[in-house]
C-alpha cells in the first residue's frame, strides 16, 4: 500500500490515457507522415480536437494548440 499513488484525472485524464494507450497520435502520424517544419503534429491535433470536441477543454482551439507546441 506504501506505493499506491491515488491522483483525480477526472475526464480529461481518462480520454487523454485511453488515446494514448491506442497510440492514436502515432498511427495518424505515420498514415499522414511528419514534416521538419511542423511545431504540431498532425496526430496531436486530432488528439487536441478529440478533447476539444468532446467539450473537456474550455478554450478555443487554437490555444490548446499553442500550449502543445
Amino acid at each position: 500500500m506504501d506505493k499506491l499513488k491515488i491522483r483525480n484525472i477526472d475526464h480529461l485524464g481518462i480520454i487523454t490515457g485511453i488515446v494514448d494507450q491506442m497510440g492514436l497520435v502515432e498511427i495518424i502520424n505515420q498514415e499522414i507522415g511528419e514534416n521538419s517544419q511542423e511545431k504540431i503534429s498532425a496526430g496531436m491535433v486530432v488528439k487536441a480536437m478529440i478533447l476539444n470536441g468532446l467539450g473537456f477543454v474550455n478554450a478555443p482551439l487554437y490555444l490548446s494548440l499553442l500550449a502543445l507546441a
